[in-house]
């Protein structure tokens, strides 16, 4: 979704923090041409008449080739880029099928919360950090 702030857009999207059954969260990082290779929860855009639950599910396929089970929202997050303004829906997630696939990130990890900081987050994804271990 996006509409226009003064004079810079918004920019509405999802974004995963996903669990396994370890309780380990994942961190994808950003190929060098995007974001600087910083490191980021999955997700995207949300697509005309689509819900965030639905944006998450189909963005996570997308990029991972994972079906997730989408849970309770974790944090909005609103963050301004020198171009536009972001609105980023933080849900937590757990696996339901697949086996994991990087089709548009070059690497991922899988972090507890001892090494939660150990790589260099993207400054929207920062502000999901407290949350994510939260409870």
């Amino acid at each position: 979704m996006r509409v226009i702030c003064g004079d810079k857009k918004m920019i509405e999207v999802v974004a995963a923090v996903i669990f396994d059954a370890a309780g380990r969260v994942l961190a994808t990082q950003c190929p060098p041409h995007k974001h600087n290779g910083g490191w980021e929860f999955p997700g995207g855009k949300i697509e005309s008449g689509e819900s965030a639950p639905q944006a998450v599910e189909r963005e996570i396929f997308e990029e991972l080739a994972l079906k997730v089970s989408v849970g309770k929202l974790l944090h909005v997050v609103e963050w301004e880029y020198p171009a536009f303004y972001l609105k980023m829906h933080c849900f937590s997630c757990r696996i339901e099928s697949g086996e994991l696939q990087l089709r548009e990130h070059t690497a991922y990890r899988w972090l507890t919360a001892d090494t939660l900081h150990s790589v260099e987050w993207l400054p929207a994804d920062v502000e999901v950090l407290p949350f994510v271990f939260a409870e």
